[in-house]
């Protein structure tokens, strides 16, 4: 499955290295992998940012990116999660840039590729899954109410540092903002 403790001379070794708390998690990861189809991790947010949560199985199972969403409001991050693996181990084809409607009512959805260098901090327990880090990630970036993404000019104050963009400039880099992505 999306397990690193398979017999493997290098999986077992690092087996042999994990805490018992890593193992109870990456178990805990499996479970949720084999019953739900991924795992959702989520992390509080703190006074350094806000909270995210990540999936955890989905590249290993599915084929499909692994994701992470930043500052949504509790308990909407793993929803958003849930259906962008659902609907992609199934066949659907999403595209970095692309604004998705559907995904809440009335609240726009776009995606875009996480770089490799945000790894550590927004996919840490992954890398249990993943020891070399070597998996495919994007950001599902949620827009205010009223349409407005982080890299508007007239977003809301602060809005930007709550749903930071995880690329290495911190802007959209897959698309062109008002060209052809929103």
């Amino acid at each position: 499955m999306c397990a690193v403790t398979s017999t493997t001379p290098a999986s077992a070794d690092l087996a042999a290295e994990l805490t018992p708390d890593e193992q109870r998690l990456i178990e805990w990861i499996e479970t949720q992998a084999k019953e739900r189809g991924n795992a959702v991790i989520t992390v509080a947010g703190d006074e350094q940012g806000a909270g995210y949560c990540f999936t955890a199985c989905a590249w290993a199972l599915h084929n499909v990116p692994e994701a992470v969403v930043v500052g949504l409001p509790d308990g909407m991050g793993p929803v958003l999660l849930d259906a962008y693996v659902d609907r992609a181990a199934n066949g659907e084809i999403f595209e970095v840039g692309k604004r998705y409607d559907d995904f809440f009512e009335g609240v726009p959805v776009v995606l875009e590729r996480v770089n490799k260098g945000h790894y550590p901090e927004y996919f840490g327990s992954a890398f249990l899954i993943y020891p070399d880090g070597d998996f495919p990630a994007l950001q599902l970036i949620v827009a205010t109410p009223e349409g407005k993404f982080p890299w508007h000019p007239d977003a809301p104050e602060g809005f930007a540092q709550w749903q930071p963009v995880l690329t290495a400039s911190g802007d959209p880099e897959s698309w062109t903002p008002g060209v052809d992505g929103p």
